[in-house]
């Protein structure tokens, strides 16, 4: 390859990762940052030899050297400026959620066909190393029929972690609480795993934060495919306990904390699989790269993706009309909880 692919990242939260990802990449250059504050932008120039930063993204998406454009800022404004980003030629890796409506998303998608230009959106925890074994057994058939799935997102947030972001929990720049911030990530493994959600059935109230939004929900969720699952996000279990990502079939059951695999029964298995299922996964993401260090993970595996994407003129992993999934069914956990009746998708 003659030129090294040019990569940009505006908002310096979480979008720091995809810099680190960018500027340790083999086939791309970090040349800039962009953000409002100036204490994120100079941290950014002394972590990052020769990134250029900007505090106008507009005056950034000028620069010609720009390839790739990863949107980082607050979830309300993500579609505004991957759509700009796009028609200023810039193929762009949205964060997550793709945006905090379906409509706004589907900005982003027909930005993409009209551009032609590629669009990809970050979901990491499903390249958690446990995930593919676990998407495998499903989809194989090895699990048999899916029946039920128990899926919850119990963390903690201090108040101050809402007062201190500014737009975490308002509806306006966050597009929820606990479940379209935290949870967004589970409720996107929840229908990759368990496949297309029907309805949902839900309350949600504030129950230990000052906030606009919710900061717990809890979900019946019914599947197209007739397995029912039950869905909790919430931000008031102290001190952070568990994700849970929790499956069981005709054949067998599959029980995950976050990265870490807890239960493996397949019937008719042999009780060597699950020892060493429980060894390789068990321990999480960490003791899976030991056993095989060219595992890569996290929001590195979707920044490499995206910049191969554009190498190679292929589609990345994953697109926005799969990300508007999980937005479609966080708006309608909302709905029903509103409402107080049942939501079909």
């Amino acid at each position: 390859m003659s030129k090294k692919i040019g990569y940009a990242v505006v908002g310096l939260g979480v979008g720091r990762t995809h810099c680190d990802a960018a500027y340790n990449s083999k086939n791309a250059v970090l040349v800039a940052v962009c953000d409002l504050m100036d204490a994120k932008l100079e941290s950014a120039k002394k972590a990052y030899n020769g990134v250029l930063t900007y505090k106008s993204f507009d005056e950034m998406l000028k620069n010609p050297d720009i390839d790739i454009v990863s949107v980082c800022v607050p979830s309300g404004l993500h579609a505004e400026l991957a759509v700009k980003a796009l028609e200023s030629g810039k193929h762009v890796l949205v964060e997550k959620p793709i945006d905090i409506s379906v409509e706004n998303a589907m900005k982003i998608e027909t930005a993409r066909i009209k551009t032609g230009l590629k669009a990809g959106v970050i979901h990491q925890n499903r390249f958690n190393a446990v995930m593919k074994p676990v998407k495998d057994a499903i989809d194989s058939g090895k699990l048999g029929r899916l029946i039920l799935g128990n899926f919850g997102v119990k963390w903690f947030r201090e108040q101050s972690y809402y007062d201190d972001g500014g737009w975490r929990g308002t509806w306006e720049m966050d597009g929820g609480g606990s479940l379209m911030n935290q949870a967004v990530h589970t409720v996107d493994l929840m229908q990759w795993l368990m496949g297309d959600a029907h309805s949902v059935t839900s309350v949600s109230g504030v129950y230990n934060h000052k906030i606009e939004t919710e900061d717990m929900t809890v979900s019946i969720v019914k599947f197209r495919n007739g397995a029912v699952a039950t869905f909790i996000s919430s931000t008031c279990c102290y001190r952070g306990i568990c994700t849970d990502i929790q499956l069981y079939g005709s054949n067998g059951s599959i029980e995950v904390d976050g990265d870490a695999l807890k239960l493996w029964k397949i019937n008719g298995g042999e009780n060597f699989e699950e020892a060493e299922m429980l060894e390789k996964y068990g321990g999480g993401n960490g003791p899976a790269v030991a056993l095989n260090p060219a595992l890569v993970l996290g929001h590195a595996v979707q920044v490499e993706d995206i910049i191969s994407a554009v190498i190679e003129d292929r589609e990345p992993l994953i697109m926005p009309l799969e990300a508007m999934k999980s937005v479609r069914i966080i708006n309608a956990i909302y709905e029903s909880a509103k409402t107080g009746k049942e939501v079909v998708l």
